[in-house]
C-alpha cells in the first residue's frame, strides 16, 4: 500500500513520524508545504480537522501526530507487548506534549516585548520542570524512556529539535541523558541518512 505523510517543510510533529519511518525503512511519500504559504485551503479543506500532519496508507488516512507515531511504531517493535508498559510510554508522550504545547502563547503573540517575555517564562521555568524529569526517567531507564528504544524517544527528540529551532537554544546541553538520547536516535540507520540529506530548516 502507498504511504504518505502530509506536512509542513519543518521539524515540528511531523519530525518523529519521519524518522520512525525512515528508521523502519519504510517507503512513504513525503508532502511537505511552505508554512508561507499556510493555508492553502484547497488542502485545508480536504483535512479532516484542517490540521497536519495526515498519514495516509492506501485508502485510509489517519490524523493527529501521536496516534500516526504509536500506529507506526506498532508495525515496527517500537512499542512494547506489556499493556501497562504501552500506557506508561503513551503518558510520557503526553507529558511531552504538554511541553511543547506551551508554546502556541509564544507563536501566536504578535507584540514582541511580550513575545520576548514568554519566551523567558517558557525557557526559564517550563523547559527545567520537564527536562529535569525527562532526564531522571531516562537515567533510570537504561537512557531510553521504556529501557530500550521506543516510539516516545523519537517523539522527545523530535520536539527538542523543533523547540531549539523556535528559540535558538539547544535544551539538551543541561541534561546529558536526554543529549545522549538525542545522539543515539540522530544516528540510527536510515535516520543518518535521512538528516545528512535534509536541507537546513528555518522559521
Amino acid at each position: 500500500m502507498a504511504q504518505k505523510l502530509y506536512y509542513f517543510n519543518f521539524n515540528g510533529f511531523g519530525e518523529a513520524i519521519r524518522y520512525i519511518l525512515h528508521y523502519s525503512g519504510q517507503k512513504f511519500e513525503d508532502i511537505r508545504y511552505e508554512r508561507k504559504d499556510w493555508p492553502i485551503m484547497e488542502v485545508k479543506d480536504k483535512l479532516p480537522y484542517g490540521q497536519m500532519p495526515l498519514y495516509e496508507e492506501g485508502d485510509r488516512s489517519l490524523n493527529q501526530s501521536m496516534a500516526i507515531a504509536r500506529y507506526l511504531a506498532s508495525k515496527t517493535g517500537l512499542i512494547p507487548s506489556d499493556p501497562w508498559d504501552q500506557a506508561v510510554l503513551d503518558a510520557i508522550v503526553l507529558d511531552i506534549y504538554d511541553f511543547s504545547n506551551k508554546i502556541k502563547m509564544w507563536f501566536m503573540e504578535q507584540d514582541p516585548g511580550k513575545k520576548e517575555a514568554l519566551k523567558k517564562e517558557y525557557v526559564d521555568d517550563n523547559v527545567e520542570f520537564y527536562f529535569s524529569r525527562f532526564e531522571k526517567h531516562l537515567k533510570n531507564n537504561n537512557g531510553h524512556f521504556g529501557g530500550k528504544l521506543y516510539w516516545a524517544d523519537f517523539v522527545l527528540v523530535g520536539i527538542v529539535e523543533t523547540m531549539n529551532l523556535y528559540f535558538g537554544i539547544e535544551i539538551e546541553k543541561k541534561y546529558p541523558a536526554v543529549q545522549a538520547l538525542i545522539e543515539k536516535i540522530r544516528n540510527l540507520p536510515g535516520v543518518k541518512e535521512y538528516i545528512a540529506n535534509r536541507k537546513p530548516y528555518s522559521l
